[in-house]
């Protein structure tokens, strides 16, 4: 297709359902705005919210797209008015509040970064929804330091993945939970300094045994339900429990005791509903420290499997199964 055509195809969920419900569309491609371009994408991840937006668990944003897809990789082929930070034809990767599944997409211009040298369009597009996550989560709200402990559930997933690696390139001993062998065995691979398989031991135990009784200092969960409980037994003094999501459920029982005797934080942040100015702060902060440790091979997206947007229902599907280890992404 020309950069001159008027229409692109784009993915979206007919219906609430499982991978069936998606579908291509023909639509009309988007004119950029004020502080906008659009980007050609060459490849766009995939991410557990697409898969909550595809079952009717997670409207868009208001104004947001409703074509699934949170990051993509490409070029700039238009630039709305007072956009000039990137040239047409100029490669980037950007974090997208949607519209990701789709032959063009829109972004405000301060929430895309330049593709690090070394990369391809697949590794770029694995980067921002994780990346961003990662970084808010761990190193603002959870203010992790050098020589601490930090503990992350689900180690073998994209998030996961890419906290263990942020993690030890700045300084702190990791703890990983999988749900594996194999995966237990792949977040040691990529730094992690313990790995946990969840199915078949206790974590809380196993944390404690790791540190000396001392607990882990900042914990990322994406689990919820029974995990909080065991969180707050696995903490440290003044630990910090950063929360992003809820597989086992938003909502549980819990002893309180332990947040007040351990001067426990127990936070949480969405990404996705923040404004691009919030965003853009994310933006920089990747482009100044983490940007350089991409660039050094210190760092980079662990790649799951890749699937062109035609079979956007397997890649679903591989994520549904959970039997993935880092990103899949789509080929646009």
């Amino acid at each position: 297709m020309s950069d001159s055509s008027e229409t692109m195809r784009a993915v979206v969920a007919a219906r609430p359902g499982g991978p069936e419900v998606l579908e291509i569309e023909t639509r009309p491609r988007p004119v950029p705005r004020d502080g906008e371009i659009l980007i050609k994408v060459e490849a766009a991840g995939v991410n557990r919210p697409d898969v909550l937006q595809r079952m009717g668990q997670y409207a868009p944003p208001p104004g947001a797209s409703d074509i699934l897809g949170l990051e993509v990789a490409g070029t700039v082929v238009l630039r709305g008015p007072g956009a000039t930070r990137y040239a047409q034809g100029e490669p980037v990767m950007a974090l997208v509040p949607g519209g990701g599944y789709a032959e063009y997409c829109l972004v405000h211009e301060s929430n895309a970064l330049p593709i690090p040298a070394g990369l391809s369009p697949v590794e770029a597009a694995a980067i921002p929804e994780t990346f961003f996550t990662v970084w808010t989560n761990v190193f603002d709200r959870g203010a992790l330091k050098p020589g601490e402990t930090f503990l992350v559930h689900g180690g073998s997933s994209g998030i996961g993945t890419t906290a263990i690696q942020l993690a030890k390139a700045f300084g702190a001993t990791v703890i990983a939970t999988a749900g594996s062998d194999d995966k237990v065995a792949e977040c040691v691979r990529l730094g992690a300094d313990v790995g946990i398989n969840y199915r078949s031991e206790d974590f809380v135990a196993r944390t404690m045994e790791a540190t000396g009784k001392r607990g882990a200092d900042v914990i990322l969960d994406m689990v919820g339900g029974d995990y909080v409980a065991r969180n707050y037994a696995a903490a440290a003094l003044d630990g910090r429990i950063v929360q992003i999501a809820f597989l086992r459920g938003p909502k549980t029982e819990v002893d309180l005791r332990p947040l007040m005797m351990k001067r426990l934080v127990h936070t949480g942040s969405t990404l996705r509903p923040r404004s691009p100015a919030e965003k853009a702060t994310i933006a920089e902060a990747l482009r100044a420290k983490v940007w350089p440790l991409i660039e050094a091979g210190r760092c980079k997206p662990v790649i799951d499997s890749v699937f062109s947007l035609a079979e956007v229902r397997k890649a679903h599907a591989r994520m549904d199964s959970s039997a993935h280890v880092g990103k899949i992404v789509l080929t646009v």
